[in-house]
């Protein structure tokens, strides 16, 4: 860029900012800094000050607006935000939930629990605070880390038209600070050349009423001067940083990526293979068509010309039909093979790239459209521009959380309602005690001349004085002041009263009431009720804001966090135990390598991830302990719930240790292994009685069976002893009976 331009652009920084720098702009600052004077307990202009002392009235306050305030803070970031990632897709899921664990890791790195305070404090105090999401790019050895950080309000300028309260509409947004040639050098190392050559032309404006000389606390517009770190005067430059939104073309180009030579090589095989195996089939078939001809010519069906000439165009065709075969299978293997991806790019980007005609051959279809992106312009006073960016985001990386939104960048702070209540309470103090003063100091109305007065001034109120004065003389005469209406001490604790319920917050939230609720029950039910209007602001304000900021760090995130990383969250439990650290390890895009050792993509590619960020709705609100737990004791007694959750929700150290030494689950599984060894025990004498009882039986039948075996064989001999005896009584029959034969046919034949 020419010095001209770059002189030129520094030039609209300047005149962008003074044209941003209305009069609105500084009625509401002045407006805004009135509340913030209240809040820091500077309660009384310069002017109001030099009247009070001249008047011989007292000059203190009774600040009834900063507990109001820390009250109010307390309650809105009591706990971290906690952002929750949906996947768009099925695919995404696995990384929505690596996205919340970053976030963590990044909001712990950025001490994002003070920062949150910050904002919030100066919110409720100056009317907004913003959040930034930034890039710190020599963290993490080089690789970068995105960071949360605060700025402050009064230095930022918004496009006055804008009408979103999150300034998404907003044309522009300048950041102007007055800092230092020694922070701007340790800023901007490489632009330390036209930094040196930057003349001082600081325009630092205070726009409190306060008294200087007597103010308790010094606020960043009462810093005028500084020093290098050699002691000497250093120089305050105005810096500028400069966020425009600008519409950027771009071209959503579909590209078709051919397969490798090797790749081709291995397809050409392939079909090669299946050709051979094709030809193999049809030679076969056309060894069949020519036996099935030849039986033909040879039975007179067909002639044998015809037969020839059919051959002929079988083979031709069996030629033909190989080659396109061979095409088809060519072409559908390369289309397989060719991978048509998706690249989005800048116009800008297009037009170079378009002139390699390989690239330009592979296109196959580009559809144009326009984003939003954001321009950043850095320049110093208003002839030096340092350096100018865009940032590949949407949305403005400047987060607002106003307090009450009036349509305008120019919202109303919590102390604003209040700041009126509080004068009033002043100005009562200040009378009761002026009158009291007064009785309690005589004032004495005397002739001139009548008394010393050195001597009545100097002992008029000590006790037991003595005082003279001369004769001739009227006595000195007592002047007595007006008795003090009664109305007074009413609008004290009516003002009181008045500005807890401006502001939403009862004394009973800070327990600074007598009649305080005793059962936790009464307690739950105070803080429910007694927080609402701070949950309306919640609800309607504050969720949104950190909503978007949770989108915007999305965008950031996946913009830088696109190398191999590894995130370590460590978060200790509620017990605040060292040794309950709960340490998690998250790693995202890990390459994926072909077998050749070549990275082909990436595992969990969180850039390419497409997800929403939501907020989890009342995360940052807090839960009254005491009451919560007794809450949960009650369903622990009602059996709704069991030890373990009850234990979880105290704040008893070494919580885990106690789990596993005295939780009911512990105890159950002790007694479950114990009821398993002995049912295994009891399994195993079982088995061994069954096993004895199997073997008695087998016995028993064995006896039984060799009792009947016995009885059958003593039945048997039984038997056959009575068969021989009747065998040999019928034996001895016949025999005596053959005997009686043989002897009668002897006798016979004697005869």
């Amino acid at each position: 860029m020419a010095r001209t331009s770059q002189k030129k652009k520094a030039g609209q920084n300047k005149q962008l900012w003074d044209r941003a720098n209305t009069s609105h702009r500084i009625k509401w600052e002045t407006t805004s800094q009135q509340g913030y004077d209240f809040y820091l307990n500077e309660q009384l202009s310069a002017n109001e000050l030099n009247s009070l002392e001249e008047a011989g009235m007292p000059t203190f306050t009774i600040n009834r607006i900063t507990p109001i305030i820390e009250t109010m803070r307390y309650f809105t970031t009591a706990n971290n935000p906690k952002w929750k990632a949906v996947g768009l897709e099925g695919s995404d899921t696995d990384i929505a939930h690596i996205h919340s664990q970053i976030a963590d890791y990044c909001w712990i790195n950025s001490n994002g629990k003070s920062l949150y305070g910050q904002v919030i404090l100066d919110s409720l105090t100056k009317g907004i605070g913003y959040f930034f999401v930034d890039i710190d790019k020599d963290s993490d050895l080089g690789l970068g880390d995105v960071v949360f950080s605060r700025i402050e309000p009064y230095d930022v300028f918004v496009d006055p038209v804008s009408r979103d309260s999150l300034f998404r509409d907003a044309s522009f947004i300048t950041v102007k600070k007055n800092l230092s040639k020694t922070q701007l050098l340790n800023m901007f190392p490489e632009y330390s050349a036209k930094i040196n050559k930057v003349a001082t032309n600081s325009s630092a404006v205070s726009y409190s009423v306060r008294s200087l000389d007597e103010s308790s606390n010094i606020q960043p517009s009462d810093v005028t001067n500084t020093v290098t770190p050699e002691g000497e005067d250093d120089q305050i430059i105005d810096y500028y940083e400069v966020y425009r939104k600008i519409k950027v073309p771009f071209v959503n180009v579909f590209v078709k990526i051919p397969p490798t030579p090797k790749e081709v090589k291995k397809i050409t095989q392939d079909v090669d293979i299946a050709i051979k195996e094709m030809t193999a089939e049809l030679v076969v078939m056309l060894k069949e068509q020519e036996a099935s001809l030849n039986a033909q010519v040879e039975s007179g069906q067909v002639l044998p010309e015809r037969a020839k000439l059919e051959m002929e165009k079988a083979k031709r065709k069996m030629e033909k039909t190989l080659i396109e075969k061979r095409k088809m299978l060519v072409s559908q293997s390369i289309e397989k093979a060719t991978q048509t991806t998706q690249q989005s790019m800048t116009v800008d980007e297009y037009n170079i790239i378009i002139k390699n005609k390989a690239f330009a051959n592979s296109i196959t279809d580009v559809v144009k459209y326009a984003q939003f992106r954001i321009e950043v312009s850095v320049s110093l006073s208003d002839d030096t521009l340092l350096h100018e960016y865009i940032l590949p985001i949407e949305h403005y990386p400047i987060i607002p959380v106003p307090y009450t939104y009036t349509g305008t960048p120019y919202p109303m702070s919590a102390v604003l309602p209040m700041v009126g209540k509080q004068q009033e309470i002043n100005k009562a103090h200040q009378i009761m005690l002026h009158n009291a003063n007064l009785a309690s100091n005589l004032r004495w109305m005397y002739q001139e001349g009548s008394v010393p007065e050195s001597e009545w001034e100097k002992y008029s109120s000590s006790p037991g004085a003595l005082l003279k004065y001369r004769q001739g003389f009227d006595p000195p005469t007592a002047i007595l002041p007006a008795p003090i209406n009664n109305a007074f001490f009413s609008v004290v604790q009516e003002g009181k009263s008045d500005a807890e319920y401006i502001a939403g917050i009862p004394s009973s939230m800070m327990g600074f009431v007598q009649q305080q609720p005793e059962t936790y029950r009464g307690l739950l039910a105070n803080d429910e009720f007694g927080t609402r209007r701070l949950r309306a602001w919640m609800n309607n304000t504050v969720e949104p804001s950190l909503t978007h900021l949770g989108r915007v760090f999305k965008d950031v995130a996946q913009e830088t966090y696109t190398a191999d990383r590894v995130f370590r969250i460590v978060q200790p439990e509620a017990g605040q135990d060292p040794s309950e650290v709960d340490e998690k390890e998250v790693r995202i895009n890990i390459p994926i390598y072909n077998d050749y050792g070549k990275a082909i993509g990436k595992w969990r590619d969180y850039g390419a991830s497409r997800f929403d960020v939501v907020l989890v709705a009342g995360s940052t609100m807090p839960v009254n302990r005491w009451a919560m737990i007794e809450e949960y004791f009650r369903w622990f007694q009602a059996g709704l719930i069991d030890d373990i959750a009850m234990l979880s929700e105290t704040d008893i150290r070494g919580k885990k240790n106690i789990v596993k030494r005295k939780s009911m689950y512990a105890k159950m599984q002790g007694q479950s292994q114990k009821l398993v060894k002995a049912l295994k025990d009891r399994d195993g004498t079982i088995e061994t009685l069954q096993r004895q009882l199997v073997q008695a039986g087998i016995r028993h039948k064995i006896d039984v069976a060799d009792k009947e075996i016995y009885k059958e064989v003593a039945d048997t001999e039984a038997q056959q002893k009575l068969y021989k005896n009747l065998i040999k009584k019928d034996f001895e029959h016949e025999r005596e009976n053959v005997q009686k034969d043989i002897d009668r046919i002897t006798e016979s034949a004697k005869k």
